[in-house]
Parts: C-alpha cells; structure tokens; sequence
C-alpha cells in the first residue's frame, strides 16, 4: 500500500511527493496505494548502496526506469532502524531465501562501527531463526 521514494536527483521535493501523491491524498484515495516521499538521512544505509541500485523498468512503469534498494541494502537499513515490523520484514527475507548471510556480512564493514555494532548481533538473531521474534 505504500512505497517510499527518495528523488535522488533532487532530495528537496520529497515534501512534493508526500502532498501530491502521499498517505490520504486524492491519490491515495483514487488508487488504494501512495508514496512517501524521503530524505536521504531517513534510511541508515551502507556508503556504497548506491553502486547496487536495481533498475526496474517495464510496461508496468509506462518504460519508465525506477532505482530500487538491492535486497541487501534493504536488510542493513531494516536492521539499523531495529522496529519489530522491520525486524519481520528481515527474517521473512531469510525465510524465504531471497538473501544469504554471506551477502549481508560483505556489506557490513561499509557501516560505521556504531552502527555495524548495532545491526550485527540483530542480523544473526534474524537468520539464526527466522520464525522467532528479536
């Protein structure tokens, strides 16, 4: 229901996203989904998550190209902000085996040590069972 979009061209019209197409617009209202729009300090992320960008384009998007998380990326940013929902979230995508520990572990060293310190030890509580709570 929604997606988080950060313009990464032009970060300041994140506000633009959350009036125009964001939560209890017309939008919103007209097609049961809506954006909100982000800054780039909202998502803890490693140094290089731009370098791992996944394209998405298709008839879908009208050809038009949208830059996505890579799942590991995605994993490290739901383990800083450590929210049960998020924490959830990441032991699903263990569940499922749609990321590895091995994958995950490569990109913790592009963390600062504070926060590598705070993801690691959730990291492992997420993969070493999936099914249970942090």
């Amino acid at each position: 229901m929604e997606a988080d979009m950060y313009p990464l061209d032009a970060p300041d019209k994140a506000d633009l996203i959350d009036g125009t197409i964001g939560e209890n617009s017309p939008f919103h209202s007209a097609f049961g989904y809506y954006a909100h729009g982000v800054a780039p300090e909202t998502a803890t992320l490693p140094a290089n998550w731009k370098t791992r960008l996944v394209s998405l384009r298709n008839e879908n998007t009208n050809e038009i190209t949208g830059l996505c998380l890579s799942p590991v990326d995605l994993v490290i940013s739901k383990l800083a902000a450590g929210r049960e929902k998020d924490l959830d979230f990441v032991r699903a995508i263990f569940r499922h085996a749609l990321l590895k520990l091995a994958e995950a572990e490569t990109v913790l060293v592009e963390l600062d040590e504070t926060t590598a310190q705070l993801v690691r030890p959730r990291l492992e509580r997420c993969v070493i069972d999936p099914t249970k709570g942090d």
